[in-house]
């Protein structure tokens, strides 16, 4: 970008596209311990990879050892294919990425969202007593900012605005609480990229006076909708730029320019894709402010753990979630990370889902010491491939940005494949799709439920409109037989709001058999006719389909489908 140009091109160029991976020679050391103590090969884990999937029938007999990179790989919705093992011939055509220069997750970062002005105020002092480092708040033009950050010591808190509508007129009436107080490192008037352009100018120019940072690229809110990574970081850098050529054609020099921005980022229960999306988001700004002819700046993270990948069945769960995102952030370098509350799916999170949120970030820094290290995952065979394959998809994504493309259809085409995944539950998601309780007791929260499409909505939607009837479970053969399948079709029933009972048969519509193959074919036509005969006038196999039978259900089913046909047939 030169000088009043009033426009940079960014994408001249580009990033090279992932090369295809070379044949590694079968005498290649893995740095494994062999049998025999001796660094083991490539061939010697394909061997023994191989010798497991056999005995599972994942692969047949007849199938070369080598076999078990197609089938232990797996490919993300950006079309990136991570493999089962990192190896060195991945990074030979790598170049260094952009590390951070310091460890992340030292700022932790609360949400402050509302309208009652008493309460943030107690919500931002509590949480700021209880260790959290810096705030997160949601203002708009009657938004009283003296009364919600009365009591906060503005010169060690930083506060992030988030102006819901006019950012200017929010930004003023902050410097004016702020007044002649010096304002903490890291605070943000928080314009979003997606302002009018008089905006960002405006309130770039407030910052510059403030010494104070002026726009968040949110990249988190378009994950809400339903994004891909590297969507997400296409987006983020499309975002940047425009804010670059922005307040470069209103005589803010870009480097200048880039020191006003903070990037904000979600973080998912997806380890090592989060782990690579921040350090790709790095890649992608150095290259960005390359291209603009710009000196470095490092850039400014903050990461959110994803609310999508959240569930308001068994809301518990989320603890697991969001700690093993805030862990894959601070790992990643993010600066700033907050941890949404596991109740936060359920309306307004209470007093204990915060304190457990920032408890979260407490034992990964205090007791785990994740943010000690800079880019402890740096160097990693996987986890640079990945990086630099997100990158790659997310330069793409920038360029079909900066040609015109929607970025709306590009999500909705994630948002099919992806509900296609939790469909088909390749995409589990525990406690809902998987292992349900139907018996739980939600807490209750006031408010009512957040607004976001969550990744788990239409199984969502069956729960919270069980079925009336119930589905009989007819069992044949011994407990060890049945048992495996029995549970199955139990859970996945159960992951559609459908109940199932056992024991004597009692005229329910919908039955469902299940028992060992040997046991189908002995007697599963007669039982099945028995059953019909009974009153049942719908019989379910839980196995591979039988002629006898009106439906099944087995692994890899679409069991939104299967359990929206069996809830019209009991209704």
């Amino acid at each position: 970008m030169s000088p009043g140009s009033g426009r940079s091109d960014p994408v001249e160029g580009g990033l090279p596209e992932p090369a295809e991976l070379e044949p590694v020679a079968g005498s290649l050391a893995l740095d494994l311990d062999g049998p025999d103590g001796a660094a083991a090969t490539r061939a010697d884990w394909e061997k023994a990879a191989a010798a497991v999937l056999r005995k599972s029938r994942r692969i047949g007999e007849g199938d070369p050892d080598d076999v078990v990179w197609a089938r232990l790989s797996r490919t993300t919705l950006d079309g990136v294919q991570i493999g089962p093992l990192g190896i060195p011939g991945e990074v030979d055509d790598l170049a260094g990425p952009a590390r951070p220069t310091s460890p992340g997750g030292h700022d932790i970062r609360i949400e402050l969202l509302g309208a009652d002005e008493r309460r943030l105020n107690t919500e931002a002092l509590a949480d700021l007593e209880g260790g959290a480092t810096s705030l997160w708040l949601h203002a708009d033009r009657a938004t009283g900012l003296h009364a919600v950050l009365d009591g906060v010591l503005l010169d060690l808190a930083p506060v992030v605005l988030d102006p819901v509508g006019e950012p200017v007129v929010v930004a003023q009436r902050f410097l004016d609480r702020l007044g002649d107080t010096t304002p903490a490192e890291g605070t943000n008037l928080g314009a979003p990229a997606t302002a009018a352009d008089e905006e960002l100018v405006a309130v770039a120019h407030l910052a510059l006076d403030a010494g104070v940072r002026a726009v968040v690229v949110d990249g988190s809110a378009i994950h809400d909708g339903g994004a891909s990574d590297g969507q997400e970081l296409g987006w983020s850098m499309a975002a940047a730029v425009r804010v670059l050529r922005v307040l470069e054609s209103a005589g803010v020099e870009p480097e200048r320019a880039a020191g006003l921005i903070e990037f904000r980022y979600a973080a998912t229960d997806e380890q090592f894709p989060t782990i690579a999306k921040m350090r790709a988001a790095r890649v992608l700004w150095s290259r960005v402010l390359q291209a603009c002819g710009t000196a470095p700046v490092e850039q400014r993270q903050h990461a959110v753990t994803s609310r999508p990948m959240m569930s308001r069945y068994d809301p518990w769960v989320n603890m697991l979630r969001s700690t093993v995102a805030a862990f894959s952030a601070t790992v990643g370098g993010a600066d700033a990370v907050t941890v949404q509350p596991f109740d936060r799916p359920l309306g307004r999170p209470d007093a204990f889902g915060r304190r457990i949120a920032r408890n979260q970030m407490h034992l990964l820094l205090s007791e785990s010491h994740v943010g000690a290290v800079a880019d402890p995952a740096g160097g990693a065979w996987a986890v640079e491939r990945l990086t630099h394959d997100l990158a790659a998809a997310g330069w793409r994504q920038l360029q079909a940005l900066e040609g015109g493309a929607c970025i709306d259809d590009a999500i909705a085409t994630t948002v099919s494949a992806r509900d296609r995944q939790v469909a088909l539950r390749t995409r589990p998601i525990t406690g809902l799709t998987e292992f349900p309780n139907l018996a739980e007791t939600l807490p209750e929260r006031e408010g009512g439920p957040d607004a976001v499409r969550r990744h788990g909505a239409p199984f969502e939607a069956l729960r919270d409109d069980p079925a009336k009837a119930s589905v009989f479970l007819a069992t044949l053969g011994p407990v060890a037989a049945h048992t495996a399948r029995a549970t199955f079709a139990t859970n996945l029933l159960a992951a559609g709001g459908i109940g199932v009972e056992s024991g004597t048969y009692d005229g329910q519509r919908v039955v469902c058999l299940a028992g060992a193959e040997a046991a189908y074919d002995g007697s599963g036509e007669q039982t099945a006719a028995a059953l019909r005969e009974a009153g049942a006038q719908r019989v379910i196999v839980a196995g591979k389909p039988r002629d006898w039978a009106d439906d099944s259900c087995a692994m890899g089913v679409d069991a939104l489908a299967f359990l929206t046909r069996t809830r019209e047939a009991l209704a």
